[in-house]
Protein backbone atom coordinates (compact mmCIF):
# COMPACT_ATOMS: atom_id res chain seq x y z
CA UNK A 1 0.00 0.00 0.00
CA UNK A 2 1.08 3.53 -0.71
CA UNK A 3 0.50 5.95 2.17
CA UNK A 4 -2.56 8.16 1.94
CA UNK A 5 -2.47 11.82 0.86
CA UNK A 6 -0.15 13.93 3.00
CA UNK A 7 0.41 17.62 3.44
CA UNK A 8 2.91 19.01 0.91
CA UNK A 9 5.11 20.78 3.45
CA UNK A 10 6.27 20.22 7.02
CA UNK A 11 9.46 20.96 8.96
CA UNK A 12 10.86 17.81 7.29
CA UNK A 13 9.65 15.30 4.73
CA UNK A 14 9.62 12.70 7.48
CA UNK A 15 7.15 14.83 9.50
CA UNK A 16 4.52 15.31 6.78
CA UNK A 17 1.11 14.36 8.19
CA UNK A 18 -2.04 13.10 6.51
CA UNK A 19 -4.52 15.61 5.16
CA UNK A 20 -8.27 15.27 5.64
CA UNK A 21 -8.40 13.72 2.17
CA UNK A 22 -5.68 11.30 3.24
CA UNK A 23 -7.71 10.20 6.25
CA UNK A 24 -10.68 9.53 3.95
CA UNK A 25 -8.43 7.54 1.57
CA UNK A 26 -6.98 5.46 4.40
CA UNK A 27 -10.41 4.80 5.91
CA UNK A 28 -11.64 3.64 2.51
CA UNK A 29 -8.70 1.26 2.16
CA UNK A 30 -9.35 -0.13 5.64
CA UNK A 31 -13.03 -0.63 4.87
CA UNK A 32 -12.07 -2.36 1.62
CA UNK A 33 -9.71 -4.73 3.44
CA UNK A 34 -12.36 -5.58 6.03
CA UNK A 35 -15.04 -6.18 3.39
CA UNK A 36 -12.66 -8.47 1.50
CA UNK A 37 -11.82 -10.41 4.68
CA UNK A 38 -8.21 -9.24 4.52
CA UNK A 39 -7.53 -7.95 8.02
CA UNK A 40 -3.74 -7.84 8.34
CA UNK A 41 -2.05 -9.90 11.02
CA UNK A 42 1.40 -8.43 10.32
CA UNK A 43 2.05 -4.84 9.25
CA UNK A 44 5.33 -3.18 8.35
CA UNK A 45 5.53 0.56 7.73
CA UNK A 46 8.05 3.24 6.97
CA UNK A 47 8.76 5.47 10.00
CA UNK A 48 7.40 8.58 8.25
CA UNK A 49 4.50 10.25 10.03
CA UNK A 50 2.21 9.82 7.03
CA UNK A 51 2.76 6.05 6.79
CA UNK A 52 2.24 5.48 10.51
CA UNK A 53 -0.91 7.63 10.42
CA UNK A 54 -2.13 5.76 7.33
CA UNK A 55 -1.88 2.50 9.26
CA UNK A 56 -3.67 3.97 12.28
CA UNK A 57 -6.64 5.01 10.13
CA UNK A 58 -6.64 1.77 8.10
CA UNK A 59 -6.55 -0.28 11.31
CA UNK A 60 -9.46 1.60 12.82
CA UNK A 61 -11.57 1.29 9.66
CA UNK A 62 -10.72 -2.41 9.30
CA UNK A 63 -11.31 -3.07 13.01
CA UNK A 64 -7.83 -4.53 13.19
CA UNK A 65 -5.82 -4.58 16.40
CA UNK A 66 -2.27 -5.30 15.21
CA UNK A 67 0.79 -3.30 16.21
CA UNK A 68 2.82 -2.22 13.23
CA UNK A 69 6.50 -2.95 12.81
CA UNK A 70 8.30 0.26 11.90
CA UNK A 71 11.32 -0.34 9.68
CA UNK A 72 13.68 2.60 9.11
CA UNK A 73 15.01 0.96 5.93
CA UNK A 74 11.63 1.49 4.26
CA UNK A 75 11.79 5.28 4.33
CA UNK A 76 14.47 5.56 1.64
CA UNK A 77 14.55 1.90 0.71
CA UNK A 78 14.13 0.30 -2.67
CA UNK A 79 12.04 -2.81 -3.44
CA UNK A 80 14.84 -5.06 -2.22
CA UNK A 81 14.70 -3.40 1.21
CA UNK A 82 10.95 -3.93 1.33
CA UNK A 83 11.33 -7.59 0.36
CA UNK A 84 13.87 -8.06 3.14
CA UNK A 85 11.44 -6.55 5.63
CA UNK A 86 8.50 -8.64 4.39
CA UNK A 87 10.58 -11.82 4.63
CA UNK A 88 10.68 -11.23 8.40
CA UNK A 89 6.92 -11.70 8.71
CA UNK A 90 6.01 -14.53 11.08
CA UNK A 91 5.60 -17.83 9.23
CA UNK A 92 1.99 -18.10 10.40
CA UNK A 93 1.02 -14.61 9.15
CA UNK A 94 -1.77 -14.92 6.60
CA UNK A 95 -2.30 -11.28 5.62
CA UNK A 96 0.78 -9.07 5.51
CA UNK A 97 0.53 -5.36 4.80
CA UNK A 98 3.32 -3.02 3.77
CA UNK A 99 2.70 0.74 3.85
CA UNK A 100 5.34 2.86 2.19
CA UNK A 101 6.15 5.41 -0.45
CA UNK A 102 6.27 5.74 -4.19
CA UNK A 103 8.00 4.96 -6.41
CA UNK A 104 9.03 1.95 -4.27
CA UNK A 105 5.46 0.76 -3.59
CA UNK A 106 4.58 0.77 -7.27
CA UNK A 107 7.88 -0.82 -8.35
CA UNK A 108 7.44 -3.56 -5.76
CA UNK A 109 3.99 -4.42 -7.13
CA UNK A 110 5.31 -4.77 -10.66
CA UNK A 111 8.27 -6.85 -9.48
CA UNK A 112 6.16 -9.18 -7.31
CA UNK A 113 3.63 -9.85 -10.07
CA UNK A 114 4.00 -13.27 -11.66
CA UNK A 115 2.09 -12.18 -14.78
CA UNK A 116 -0.83 -14.54 -14.10
CA UNK A 117 -2.99 -12.17 -12.06
CA UNK A 118 -6.51 -10.92 -12.51
CA UNK A 119 -7.00 -8.64 -15.48
CA UNK A 120 -9.07 -6.01 -13.62
CA UNK A 121 -6.47 -5.73 -10.87
CA UNK A 122 -3.70 -5.36 -13.44
CA UNK A 123 -5.68 -2.65 -15.24
CA UNK A 124 -5.94 -0.73 -11.99
CA UNK A 125 -2.26 -1.11 -11.23
CA UNK A 126 -1.26 -0.02 -14.72
CA UNK A 127 -3.30 3.20 -14.40
CA UNK A 128 -0.92 4.32 -11.66
CA UNK A 129 -0.46 3.94 -7.94
CA UNK A 130 -2.08 6.99 -6.30
CA UNK A 131 -1.99 7.83 -2.63
CA UNK A 132 -4.06 5.43 -0.56
CA UNK A 133 -3.94 2.70 -3.22
CA UNK A 134 -3.31 -0.91 -2.38
CA UNK A 135 -2.53 -3.98 -4.42
CA UNK A 136 -3.43 -7.44 -3.16
CA UNK A 137 -1.23 -10.41 -3.98
CA UNK A 138 -1.73 -14.09 -3.34
CA UNK A 139 1.61 -15.52 -2.23
CA UNK A 140 1.97 -19.30 -1.98
CA UNK A 141 5.56 -19.51 -0.71
CA UNK A 142 6.58 -18.89 2.91
CA UNK A 143 7.26 -15.23 3.70
CA UNK A 144 10.94 -16.03 4.23
CA UNK A 145 11.12 -17.07 0.56
CA UNK A 146 9.32 -14.05 -0.90
CA UNK A 147 10.93 -13.13 -4.21
CA UNK A 148 10.26 -11.24 -7.40
CA UNK A 149 7.51 -12.76 -9.54
CA UNK A 150 6.29 -14.87 -6.59
CA UNK A 151 2.91 -13.18 -6.12
CA UNK A 152 -0.29 -13.34 -8.12
CA UNK A 153 -2.05 -9.97 -8.33
CA UNK A 154 -5.63 -10.64 -7.24
CA UNK A 155 -6.92 -7.19 -6.35
CA UNK A 156 -6.33 -3.49 -6.63
CA UNK A 157 -8.03 -0.74 -4.64
CA UNK A 158 -7.90 3.01 -5.13
CA UNK A 159 -10.35 5.55 -3.73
Amino acid sequence: MRHAKAEPFAPSDHARALTDRGRVEAAGAGAHLAAAGLRPDYVVVSPATRTVQTWEVVAEAADCDVDETVDEALYHGNPDAVLESLRLAPPDAEVVLFIGHNPTASYLCHLLDDGEGEARALEGLLRGFPTGALAVFDVADPWADLAYESGRLVGFYSS
